[in-house]
């Protein structure tokens, strides 16, 4: 006797995203929690990654603020964006030929580690950041080098991870 499988699974883009969405809940930044997951060709991820402050660097005796006058007083010299980290982190030997999925366009830092990693997609979720000169630079490299980068355009808007739910499932089924 066969059951039909559930209908309400996610599939592999919002899953993805979700992961990515999910590492960047890892970030102490109080104003931006970013992340990225790295995918390759049979669907399995490879490097996941957040922004954060460098392995061995005290996150709490470096600034996280946005603004002040002095730079070195903010948290852009130190903080490693989630796409740096994502390729750091690989569990491969390398990532050509992967797709990346972040919540944010990624910015021309970035765009020319993600060019030079051999990553050949990008799948953002906001590119709230359009107008900068970075973005705009980065949009630039990756039209040069011929990558790929689009809008990731989810199917639901809302994940909810219920860790309750198991308990409840396995229960069920004993009934």
């Amino acid at each position: 006797m066969f059951h039909k499988k559930r209908e309400d699974y996610l599939e592999w883009p919002e899953y993805f995203m979700a992961v990515a969405f999910l590492s960047a809940q890892r970030s102490k930044d109080p104003n931006s929690q970013v992340g990225a997951c790295i995918v390759n060709s049979e669907n399995k991820i490879v490097g996941i990654g957040y922004n954060g402050m460098p392995n061995g660097c005290s996150d709490d005796l470096l600034p996280w603020t946005r603004t002040a006058e002095n730079r070195l007083d903010t948290k852009y010299p130190y903080v490693c964006h989630a796409e740096l980290n994502a390729i750091m982190n690989k569990n491969s030997a390398d990532v050509k030929g992967c797709s990346m999925y972040v919540a944010l366009f990624p910015c021309n830092e970035c765009a020319k580690l993600i060019i030079q990693a051999g990553i050949k997609e990008i799948i953002f979720m906001s590119d709230k950041y359009h107008d900068s000169p970075e973005m705009m630079a980065a949009r630039r490299m990756f039209d040069l080098a011929g990558i790929i980068y689009r809008e990731f355009k989810p199917k639901c808007n809302k994940i909810i991870i219920d860790f309750d739910s198991i308990n409840t499932r396995l229960s069920q089924k004993r009934l």
